[in-house]
């Protein structure tokens, strides 16, 4: 698995993205998840990036932020994090990247890029929320009363603004897709 140049930028360019898209908006706070625009970014990783090149970026965006850079929602950072109730959300959008990127690369037309954004949103609040849960439970200290569907509740709230910035990937990946395909062949003949 070799990288080119034009892989490296790419990667690096979408980890920017992620850490714009977790601290543009996350002043907002309903119970303790910040509303973000990170899951839109991750889904578009893996439709625009692929499955291999879009789980890299979101793995070189979860390790800026781990080695201590402020990147994480509400400008936060460094390993500690690890122990935070909304870290299984910084893990899913790798996963996120790596599944709608193979979705897309297995039949790329309209309608599955469509579903695989949606497949990735999906993934990011399954997996998000059950570590939210787990972690409220476990090792963070969970308000009186805390239940899972109470950690459910909690994501109703940013529910709409994802279906809809997914659904917005969905719909302008497949022209940036062809877009960045076209350039990068071009690019990759020019450097040959």
């Amino acid at each position: 698995m070799k990288l080119k140049p034009i892989d490296i930028t790419l990667a690096a360019v979408f980890a920017a993205l992620m850490a714009v898209g977790a601290n543009l908006t996350s002043l907002l706070v309903i119970g303790s998840v910040p509303i973000t625009l990170q899951t839109f970014f991750s889904v578009l990783a893996g439709l625009i990036l692929g499955s291999r090149l879009g789980a890299i970026s979101m793995t070189v965006y979860a390790l800026i932020g781990l080695a201590g850079a402020p990147v994480f929602a509400q400008f936060s950072g460094g390993f500690g994090m690890v122990l935070k109730p909304t870290f299984g959300f910084i893990l899913s959008f790798i996963l996120v990247a790596y599944v709608t990127g193979k979705i897309v690369e297995k039949k790329a037309s309209k309608k599955s890029f469509l579903i695989a954004a949606l497949v990735g949103m999906a993934i990011n609040y399954i997996a998000g929320t059950n570590w939210m849960y787990m972690a409220m439970k476990v090792w963070a200290a969970a308000p009186e009363g805390f239940t899972y569907e109470m950690a459910w509740v909690w994501m109703l709230a940013p529910l709409p603004k994802d279906i809809i910035l997914s659904v917005c990937a969905g719909l302008i990946a497949p022209r940036l897709h062809r877009t960045l395909s076209k350039t990068s062949s071009t690019f990759k003949k020019s450097a040959a």
